[in-house]
């Protein structure tokens, strides 16, 4: 049975570490297709979307199989556990690759403006959030997980000025309409990219300090304990007489 969990174990990790390449190859085209107005490369990364999806399968049912023929415990049971949920980041990081090349194919030819906004910044950052938290993955490393986390932030940050600075442009030129729409989108999108990335740093944290820290990151990242007055309180009735 040991040497069963074994093999499937080691599967699981070939098919994990190649959805991560292939994912990765995905933002890496789909960012370059909107830099270099390159139709033909946005167009191949909605093709390759067929191969992302079949590898979201394989994983799955790799992971199914695993649970139903051994029994892992500790470390192995939270592999698996994690491998599940960063696939299923990883399957909606290539939807995204995918709609921002669809964006390249709708409007041809980035606008002018495109240089007014905060996407070169947000193209450095978040991909290098994604290389980031795989590499952490990979490796086991919280410290790199921890500065994917830390970079969220400013991704919101900027994907918020993105917002105010294209509305500006909407309302000075209603011609300009189009492209700014889906410079927005391509933000948001960017924007849910980050996300995701943070979403697989916060499961390194699971694998290899068995700590669930979403929704209460700043514990364990900034070492902030929670305070008494902060705990969970029983609602009161504000109609009470």
């Amino acid at each position: 049975m040991e040497r069963l969990l074994d093999e499937h174990l080691e599967k699981l990790k070939t098919r994990v570490l190649k959805m991560c390449s292939l994912v990765d190859e995905q933002v890496q085209f789909a960012i370059k297709a909107v830099e270099d107005d390159n139709i033909e490369l946005a167009q191949s990364v909605i093709d390759r979307d067929k191969k992302v999806n079949k590898y979201d399968v394989k994983i799955d049912k790799i992971c199914q199989r695993i649970f139903a023929l051994a029994q892992p415990v500790a470390m192995d049971l939270r592999y698996i556990m994690s491998s599940l949920t960063i696939n299923s980041n990883l399957e909606r990081i290539g939807d995204i690759a995918v709609n921002i090349a669809e964006n390249v194919v709708l409007v041809h030819k980035k606008p002018e403006f495109f240089h007014n906004t905060k996407l070169e910044e947000m193209f450095t950052l978040t991909k290098r959030m994604l290389k980031n938290a795989i590499d952490a993955f990979i490796g086991g490393n919280p410290v790199l997980a921890k500065e994917v986390i830390l970079t969220d932030d400013i991704v919101d940050k900027l994907n918020a000025e993105n917002h105010q600075i294209l509305k500006s442009i909407m309302k000075q030129n209603p011609d300009n309409i189009e492209g700014a729409v889906a410079l927005l989108v391509i933000s948001r999108e960017l924007e849910r990219l980050a996300d995701h990335a943070t979403n697989i740093a916060e499961d390194v944290f699971f694998i290899v300090e068995a700590q669930m820290i979403k929704h209460k990151y700043e514990k364990f990242i900034f070492g902030e304990e929670e305070s008494e007055n902060e705990e969970e309180k029983p609602e009161q009735n504000s109609n009470q007489e």
